[in-house]
């Protein structure tokens, strides 16, 4: 394939999306990656496949992310491939902001962030901003706030997707039940 779209909507800071082989894009909410899309894409017609996250993450983001991905893959008729979010690291352990006082980590798990023994390690992503104090009294490196190291790389995803095919086949990386629950 030659053009691939990927993005990633699953953490607090949004969307990240890319347009290989290097073009990327961010937006602040997971509602807005179809402004950052077209601010990537001039020609849909060009995208030969798309890429998007899995989670874990946010319930509500991810689902952003795969009826995006799964809309547009109907649209242009392109196959779509599926990575973790936490395949979107690459300069430290990636931890992502879990809710409920929890963070996801690689393996995929969901834990305590008291949990992780982070001693001499470097930490990126949304989790490791929000129990930084924690983290650092606990041993650990984490770059300032704003470091782009912190938001999962789209590329990345691409490299560490799995096999394309149809949208309906890229299924959510739930880690833990949702939240919300149906009603008796």
């Amino acid at each position: 394939m030659k053009t691939i779209l990927a993005f990633d909507t699953a953490t607090s800071f949004g969307a990240v999306c890319a347009l290989t082989p290097d073009r990327r894009d961010h937006a602040a909410r997971a509602g807005d990656l179809l402004e950052a899309v077209d601010r990537l894409v001039d020609d849909p017609a060009t995208i030969d496949g798309i890429v998007v996250g899995r989670g874990p993450g946010s319930f509500t983001s991810i689902r952003i992310g795969l009826a995006t991905a799964r809309t547009l893959a109907l649209a242009l008729g392109v196959p779509v491939a599926g990575a973790s979010t936490l395949d979107g690291y690459a300069d430290g352990l990636p931890v992502v902001d879990a809710r409920r006082g929890e963070v996801f980590v690689p393996g995929p798990r969901v834990c305590k962030p008291e949990e992780l023994d982070v001693a001499g390690q470097v930490l990126v992503g949304d989790g490791a901003i929000r129990y930084r104090e924690l983290f650092e009294a606990n041993g650990a490196t984490i770059a300032p706030d704003d470091d782009p190291v912190h938001l999962p790389d789209a590329l990345l995803l691409v490299e560490r997707a799995g096999a394309f095919g149809p949208a309906e086949k890229v299924e959510p990386l739930y880690v833990r039940d949702p939240d919300a629950k149906p009603s008796a």
